[in-house]
């Protein structure tokens, strides 16, 4: 019987194939229960192989691992709550040693509670390809990460595909915030929730995630999802949503990236 985790889970895996298919550096693959996904940006989990079902497909895993490892340094393997003795060696033998938790969190979208009698006076807009590179350079700073970093992730047709939305917060002209949204099966995903270093602390964050959700239930989806970093997990609780599970990504040790 199929349950929301798993829907979530074919939803999120619909959103990376999607992004891994129009980016324009991108690579995708399929094998048997397993998929891949580079996209080139020098970030582990935006260049994935994962199997997301209960049973992953070890001879699989490792093919697509064999072939994601030739194309970049900086990738990982993801599975579904703890991995299995077989997932630890497979990752192991590829070089893969370093293991983090990523949070899976949720919320019917008739239970997401939105903020009421905001001053906020943060201009937040959808942007399509023709602002790709503004929307990147804003993307790298609100993460402070290096430039270039991102590369060529949200340039080509990404931000024009259809079920791809994404959004600038603005201040005084100047972007100060970044979000995308992806829709797939009835659900919406959200991503790229980002604030420039300068513009934080005044709820900038979840201006932008109501944004996704918004447009997320104008179009039909009846639930949200999010992977959550510590820091984030209290505002993400505080608009109504609640861990389902807990998936593992296994990187290189930082120093063997």
């Amino acid at each position: 019987m199929s349950t929301t985790a798993d829907r979530l889970a074919t939803a999120y895996s619909d959103a990376i194939g999607t992004l891994s298919r129009v980016t324009p550096k991108g690579w995708y693959a399929e094998r048997g229960t397993a998929r891949a996904g580079v996209t080139h940006a020098a970030a582990a989990s935006l260049n994935g192989v994962f199997d997301l079902t209960s049973d992953p497909d070890l001879g699989s895993l490792d093919e697509l691992a064999t072939e994601v490892a030739r194309q970049v340094p900086h990738w990982s393997i993801i599975v579904r709550g703890e991995p299995s003795a077989g997932i630890v060696d497979l990752a192991a033998r590829h070089g893969l040693s370093e293991r983090s938790a990523l949070p899976l969190m949720a919320c019917a979208t008739d239970d997401i509670v939105f903020r009421t009698g905001s001053t906020q006076r943060t201009l937040v807009r959808r942007v399509g390809a023709a602002e790709s590179d503004t929307y990147t350079d804003a993307f790298t700073e609100s993460f402070e990460a290096p430039d270039g970093a991102f590369g060529s992730l949200m340039g080509g047709a990404v931000l024009d595909t259809d079920g791809v939305t994404g959004y600038l917060a603005e201040e005084s002209g100047r972007p100060v915030g970044t979000a995308l949204g992806m829709r797939t099966r009835g659900v919406v995903g959200v991503f790229n929730i980002g604030v420039v270093p300068s513009a934080r602390g005044r709820g900038l964050g979840r201006t932008l995630t109501e944004a996704v959700l918004r447009d997320g239930i104008a179009a039909g989806a009846d639930v949200a999802y999010l992977h959550t970093s510590p820091m984030g997990r209290p505002l993400y609780e505080s608009m109504g949503f609640a861990l389902v599970e807990t998936w593992t990504m296994l990187t290189p040790r930082p120093s063997e990236a």
